[in-house]
């Protein structure tokens, strides 16, 4: 098997998606234009999609309330500080910003909806 996606019921799909695609440099690989408006958004290497979606069948989390530690998103980027700028610029707000000792840098923001979204430059990357 291989990951396909992850999906997450939002406030706003249509405005997330676009957001997401201007300040992460996703693109909508699906995407509906009527209700529930589903966006179905790969990162720049294809690899890995983000489904999100505004459906009302089912109860849409205050994501506000949740600890960043429960779940988020990461990014991997060369730049994590200019980043989190244009980022916070654009609605996020930030969490915290950790230097660890292996010279990793993880910045812990949350978008517009809350969503808790880190940006990491790792000394030794994942991948």
């Amino acid at each position: 098997m291989i990951f396909e996606h992850v999906g997450l019921n939002v406030p706003d799909a249509k405005a997330m998606a676009d957001w997401y695609i201007r300040q992460c440099g996703m693109r909508a690989v699906r995407r509906m234009d009527q209700p529930p408006h589903t966006a179905f958004l790969a990162d720049a290497s294809g690899r890995v999609v983000l489904e999100i979606y505004t459906n009302p069948k089912a109860v849409i989390p205050d994501y506000r309330q949740e600890q960043p530690l429960r779940y988020h998103f990461a990014m991997a980027t060369d730049d994590p500080g200019a980043d989190k700028d244009r980022m916070i610029a654009e609605g996020a707000t930030l969490e915290s910003d950790d230097r660890l000792e292996d010279g990793s840098r993880l910045i812990m923001l949350r978008d517009p909806w809350g969503i808790p979204l880190q940006l990491c430059k790792r000394a030794v990357p994942m991948s």
